[in-house]
């Protein structure tokens, strides 16, 4: 059996001491460190080598957001699961968009606890029963979305999608037409052409569509 090396971030010391004293009996799980706040977090992580970090969402200095991402940048074998009292969408979504892996509630038993940490040292996602719906229903959302964004992309010609791919990139027409070797007024005019067929009224928001229907890499 293989030993999980944990890093504790929480910025109430009776918490992190609580749960490193329930996760210590676990046979397959050190707590190799604690943390009282998202810089700590990074620094300890450095300097342990987890496997998994156990993290807190609001804390001072930084936050369990921005460690989250700042840790999965440094070091992107490191697994991250968050254990919150906040139930909010925002805090859901800003967070597995961060990187982490697994999102628990602090309501949560010790072995439910032990067992996140085992799903995100092994790879895999878990979010906390009460959130999974929402999370479905998020992902539903954003295939929506795309479905209807493909429907409005089919209206445009092959030349008008180049241009938006442009505009996606936030290119100006003076750009567009040297990289397409065309005119800037027929730039102007397949933008206005585009403006017109996506329903918007200005190339920012055009740019936005392109990004969320997958134009932009």
């Amino acid at each position: 059996m293989e030993t999980i090396r944990l890093l504790i971030a929480d910025d109430e010391a009776i918490v992190r001491h609580a749960l490193a004293q329930l996760l210590a009996v676990e046979e397959d799980i050190e707590v190799v460190g604690r943390a009282e706040d998202g810089r700590a977090a990074l620094r300890l992580a450095r300097e342990a080598l987890p496997d998994v970090v156990l993290m807190d969402i609001r804390m001072p200095r930084l936050d369990g957001i921005a460690a989250t991402q700042r840790l999965k940048q440094e070091m992107p074998n490191v697994s991250v699961c968050i254990l919150s009292v906040h139930a909010d969408d925002a805090s859901l979504f800003d967070a597995l968009k961060a990187g982490a892996r697994g999102y628990v509630l602090k309501d949560a038993t010790p072995r439910e606890v032990a067992e996140a940490v085992r799903a995100v040292a092994r790879g895999e996602g878990i979010v906390h029963p009460s959130l999974v719906a929402r999370v479905l229903a998020e992902f539903q959302r954003i295939s929506q979305q795309k479905e209807n964004l493909q429907k409005l992309f089919a209206e445009l010609t092959r030349r008008e999608v180049e241009v938006l791919r442009f505009l996606g990139q936030g290119k100006s027409n003076k750009e567009i037409a040297a990289a397409l070797h065309l005119s800037e007024k027929t730039v102007k005019n397949h933008v206005t052409n585009i403006l017109s067929k996506l329903y918007v009224n200005s190339r920012t928001e055009a740019a936005l569509m392109a990004a969320r229907g997958g134009l932009v890499g």
